[in-house]
């Protein structure tokens, strides 16, 4: 049996948990002061996801780069896999916040939105 060892960050408490994980299955979490904390360590046990945030090139923008991230989570092991992607990117101004820059990452049914607005040069 597999004992690990993860800060919840669930709510701002930041419980200390401990989970017994029996192969890949969660047997039992404990240091958990709300139900928030079992979600939290069953999900990042057996299914990592994560926001992803980063710049992006504009063409004909007022700056050179703009803010976005992804709508969702993503799964974890795709994170560096998404980051190649988006790097490779090259969007035109003007753009919105909530504006979607690239549908469907790498086939995750996940959007990325930008988080800023930028508008073009004149």
């Amino acid at each position: 049996m597999e004992i690990r060892e993860l800060t919840c960050i669930g709510c701002p408490l930041g419980c200390g948990l401990e989970v017994k994980m029996d192969d890949s299955k969660v047997v039992e979490v404990t240091g958990n002061t709300c139900p928030r904390g079992k979600i939290y360590a069953e999900k990042e046990c057996t299914n990592p996801t994560r926001i992803l945030t980063i710049s992006i090139k504009v063409e004909n923008g007022e700056e050179d780069v703009v803010c976005v991230k992804t709508e969702k989570d993503i799964p974890k092991d795709k994170i560096i896999e998404a980051v190649e992607v988006l790097k490779s990117i090259e969007v035109k101004a003007p753009i919105n916040i909530g504006d979607i820059v690239l549908e469907n990452i790498l086939g995750s049914g996940v959007n990325v939105i930008a988080t800023k607005c930028l508008k073009a040069k004149n």
